[in-house]
């Protein structure tokens, strides 16, 4: 399990904070602002996650399934969300779906993901979700965790086994989103331009 540093660095989210409740609601009024697009900009900030990895881990691959309920669920093979040892020994992991990122929420200098709109975080997502399931394996262990609008609504739950590394966001999102035409306009060529060290499959549960 990773351990903290002293104090705990802040790189992408501070750590400090479990939820952001402010943070989540001001995304939750302004959803055409952070999810210009509606599904289609959700999904592709979940990819933007699955590309870090594969930058960071010269390549790697991810799937995006669109699910006969409406969800959608985003499944990378990279090296798991982090997570760290607070002073108690409680493991606690990277609150990144309840907390702004720090490099992109509100930056003007934010990426630009490939549907031409700034990348803000993986927030919007959970705070536009009526619910987002985060299952999360590393080398060292595996949970998964539930969210209603960015609000988790269990502790990790330890998943038994030893499959290989990755996260899986799944996620269902609510009526503020629009979802006209979303799985016919990710495009996985479009995508490997943008993010060349990525491969992504779309594939639609069947009827």
């Amino acid at each position: 399990m990773d351990t903290p540093t002293s104090p705990l660095q802040n790189t992408t989210h501070d750590w400090a904070i479990a939820v952001d409740g402010d943070h989540l609601a001001r995304i939750r009024r302004e959803p055409a602002t952070f999810a210009p697009g509606g599904l289609q900009h959700l999904v592709l900030e979940v990819i933007a996650y699955a590309a870090d990895e594969a930058e960071a881990n010269n390549g790697s691959r991810c799937v995006v399934t669109f699910h006969r309920d409406g969800s959608v669920s985003v499944s990378d093979d990279g090296r798991g969300a982090a997570t760290r040892v607070d002073d108690r020994g409680r493991v606690v992991k990277k609150p990144a779906m309840s907390t702004k990122d720090l490099r992109f929420f509100d930056s003007p200098d934010a990426q630009i993901l490939p549907d031409g709109h700034p990348r803000r975080g993986i927030s919007v997502v959970a705070a536009l979700s009526e619910w987002l399931v985060h299952t999360n394996r590393r080398r060292n262990g595996a949970w998964t965790q539930r969210y209603e609008h960015g609000v988790p609504v269990t502790d990790l739950v330890p998943i038994p086994g030893s499959d290989p590394t990755g996260t899986t966001v799944h996620f269902r999102p609510d009526g503020t989103v629009r979802a006209d035409g979303a799985p016919e306009v990710i495009d996985p060529v479009q995508l490997a331009v943008s993010w060349r060290e990525l491969s992504v499959e779309v594939r639609h549960e069947a009827d």
